[in-house]
């Protein structure tokens, strides 16, 4: 493994609290895998922070190295190099390897050019610094990130502000294909420019934060004009028919940047509401009778899209992210009809809720035991807490008494204990 160019942290977690890594399932043997990861955070980053830390800490050494011995991917019998410089890990490794020496055990598919894994690092840079405040953390992380983005510019092909997929499993729906720009991609693409504006401000790094703030503009725009269709955002920009696709988890990133507390309105207002308003209307209340969460994706005739497996799965992190979307956004009822759904189901009538899968069908079959992404559910949590803080300032408005706004709602200190206003969501 060639050394990588991350700067030595001038206090680094993992030697206090050692270093910490979970399987993604009982099925996937991988450690911290990533793109599934970024759902999961929430629950470390709000109960376990330092473990959290600890964690970024290696992703961002191993993001910076790289691993040229060749392989063989088995989905296609192309070789490629192991892992890239600037390119985010897929995992630390398997548990009957190396893990933390040979990263990147997924071998079906070559990660090094996936489109989602260093966008979502840098979107939990962004959202561990608003919980830590941790300005070492954030100047440790911060050349980190400009490398991994200056990566993905790299996937603009066309030069019109949005990243392209390329028709091949390149994201964390690794059978789900998108080609061009697509509403998952694309949205954690615009989330993440903002956060890199965000933090160029905190840091005082002029020049990026020029750049980074006219490739946001630029992407906003093309957002608009390729994929959205009046209603929601198209699943990607292609002449076939599941192009129309209506994505659960289109609002990715509004959903990390709304929790994380960023100032700053990067997805339009209006598209927002629409979107949430067709979601639950679609994919929710249509597929199962509105129990059991939503749907991955819906065909603008109202049936499920069928076009591959993981279109017509529930993904359970994915519902979690989604309600926890609606409940910040106002929709409380349905935030919790929609979490209700996968909350009895997997609990109530298939008795796994202590191995939580990744994903249900509408009938019969589930995948995935055990599953990392469903501890999105603190996400949910977080969002209730935001939503009662934003009532109560609403009403103090009214009232004619002026408070200022808070701070993120939980904050994580040394001991990870929640703080005493996370404590009332039952109030």
């Amino acid at each position: 493994m060639a050394p990588g160019n991350t700067p030595l942290p001038s206090y680094d977690p993992r030697t206090e609290y050692g270093r910490f890594a979970y399987l993604e399932s009982h099925e996937y043997r991988m450690y911290n895998t990533y793109d599934v990861h970024f759902y999961a955070s929430w629950a470390l980053v709000m109960l376990w922070p330092q473990l959290q830390k600890s964690l970024q800490y290696d992703m961002a050494h191993w993001t910076t190295t790289a691993d040229l011995t060749p392989r063989i991917h088995l989905f296609r019998g192309n070789k490629g190099a192991r892992k890239l410089a600037n390119a985010v890990p897929h995992d630390i490794g398997d548990p009957e390897d190396e893990p933390f020496v040979r990263v990147n055990a997924y071998q079906i598919h070559d990660i090094s050019f996936w489109k989602d894994l260093n966008l979502k690092f840098v979107l939990q840079v962004y959202r561990d610094y608003v919980f830590f405040q941790d300005r070492d953390y954030l100047v440790h992380m911060w050349p980190v990130c400009r490398a991994v983005m200056d990566r993905c510019f790299t996937y603009d092909r066309d030069g019109d502000g949005l990243i392209e997929n390329e028709g091949q499993a390149d994201q964390t729906y690794d059978s789900w294909i998108m080609h061009g720009p697509s509403a998952y991609c694309s949205s954690l693409w615009v989330a993440a420019l903002a956060v890199m504006v965000e933090m160029a401000v905190e840091l005082k790094d002029d020049t990026e934060e020029n750049k980074f703030a006219e490739a946001l503009a630029k992407a906003r725009v093309t957002l608009q004009d390729k994929l959205w269709n009046g209603k929601y955002y198209k699943f990607d920009h292609c002449s076939a028919a599941h192009s129309q696709s209506s994505m659960a988890d289109q609002l990715v990133g509004h959903w990390y940047l709304s929790l994380s507390g960023a100032g700053v309105e990067v997805f339009r207002r209006d598209c927002v509401k629409s979107v949430l308003k067709h979601l639950y209307e679609n994919n929710v209340l249509r597929f199962n009778n509105g129990e059991m969460g939503a749907v991955n994706g819906m065909n603008p005739d109202g049936s499920v899209d069928r076009y591959t497996m993981q279109s017509e799965e529930m993904w359970v992190g994915v519902t979690y992210a989604l309600a926890a979307t609606m409940i910040f956004e106002g929709m409380v009822q349905e935030g919790f009809k929609t979490a209700e759904g996968v909350y009895r189901t997997v609990y109530e009538k298939i008795g796994q809720g202590f191995e939580t899968p990744e994903a249900l069908y509408g009938e019969h079959k589930y995948r995935a035991i055990g599953y990392m992404r469903p501890l999105s559910i603190w996400s949910i949590y977080h969002a209730h807490i935001l939503q009662k803080e934003k009532q109560a300032r609403e009403r103090n408005f009214k009232d004619g008494v002026k408070i200022p706004s808070p701070e993120p709602s939980i904050r994580s200190g040394e001991s990870g204990m929640m703080s005493d206003s996370a404590s009332d969501v039952s109030k």
